[in-house]
């Protein structure tokens, strides 16, 4: 082994290319429509997938000031990034060891239940958010404990609920909005938020204090009123790793789903379902794009490896890139999938 270590390994033959300005001028668009509140910004799983440590910065510098996130690993690994105030801990303490750790670092635990509300009390209190469950039936206070003496004692900042079906024009929404509204009666808090990307458009009613985008911060449409106001973010793109010429009657990847009907050159691109490019894009419902032209997928998808027919570019050899049709309401209709899982999806391997 080398005394210096071992040299920097060469780039990926996966890349997530994302466009800053992009994500950047979506977090001001979704602030601009929350009115007179301030939008947040939902940072969990990893930014949906875009990276958490490269959209936290850009999201800050746009102007964003609250930060949500799922499990304490996802707020220790912004904590150098943002004020430790300014992050909300959504799955509260799920342990005692949760609590202290909050306690020590200033991140907000979101209080979800009473043992919740009784952990961090016992642990010292402090600030802290409550989700209040309004009908969603996950995570959250039932309306019934909201004068519990215990919830009482908590010192809130954002009191929060979380809407079900704010992408549907459905009698939920102001059923969850009078609820929320409830709360905010019952509890003292200094601030109130209700709205995601999609309860954003339902108006100023959904709104509060502050907003919590999560999907089309990174390019989703929650709702096709934001069609026109969203730009796309992320791009998967992969490198061919080799260049076939099949005959007539040769099969392409597992069981041969794909067998050739004359002469063709296809590529094999690094690119699989283990990147979270899943099997639903085989046999031709998927495709690589170069230079606006369709390049589209031959047989199953394996782990590691996709083939795409190059018809449509014989200029193109080993070593060069395509990009994945991966346009997410497009993309989401095509495969099944919806936008969050064709975010979330991507994976590790894709360098960001």
């Amino acid at each position: 082994m080398r005394a210096d270590g071992p040299p920097a390994s060469p780039p990926a033959a996966l890349r997530l290319n994302i466009d800053r300005d992009a994500l950047a001028a979506n977090w001001r668009t979704l602030d601009r429509l929350s009115g007179k509140a301030r939008a947040g910004a939902a940072v969990k799983a990893d930014a949906y997938g875009i990276g958490a440590r490269i959209a936290v910065p850009l999201l800050w510098q746009a102007g964003c000031r609250d930060f949500f996130v799922t499990y304490v690993g996802e707020a220790a690994d912004i904590l150098d990034l943002v004020p430790s105030a300014s992050i909300a801990l959504l799955h509260g303490p799920l342990s005692d060891a949760d609590a202290g750790w909050a306690r020590a670092t200033g991140v907000r635990p979101v209080i979800n239940s009473h043992e919740q509300a009784r952990r961090w009390l016992e642990a010292g209190g402090g600030l802290c958010d409550v989700m209040v469950d309004t009908g969603i039936n996950r995570l959250g206070l039932p309306m019934a404990a909201l004068g519990d003496a215990l919830v009482q004692r908590l010192e809130i900042d954002v009191l929060m609920s979380h809407l079900a079906s704010a992408d549907e024009d459905v009698a939920l929404n102001a059923i969850q909005r009078a609820g929320w509204d409830e709360a905010r009666s019952a509890l003292t808090h200094r601030r109130a938020s209700l709205a995601n990307s999609a309860g954003i458009v339902l108006g100023a009613a959904y709104h509060g204090d502050l907003t919590r985008p999560g999907l089309s911060l990174y390019g989703g449409i929650a709702r096709a009123e934001l069609a026109a106001e969203i730009q796309p973010v992320a791009r998967p793109m992969a490198a061919i790793m080799q260049v076939r010429t099949l005959s007539a009657g040769d099969g392409v990847g597992y069981n041969s789903t794909f067998v050739a009907p004359a002469p063709m050159r296809v590529g094999v691109i690094a690119l699989g379902y283990a990147d979270g490019y899943l099997r639903c894009w085989s046999g031709g419902k998927g495709a690589m794009l170069f230079e606006g032209r369709r390049l589209p997928v031959l047989g199953r998808v394996s782990m590691d490896m996709t083939v795409i027919d190059l018809a449509e570019a014989p200029e193109l050899g080993e070593g060069d890139w395509v990009e994945a049709d991966y346009a997410l309401v497009e993309g989401a209709a095509a495969s099944g999938l919806s936008q969050y899982e064709l975010l979330t999806l991507l994976g590790h391997r894709f360098a960001r």
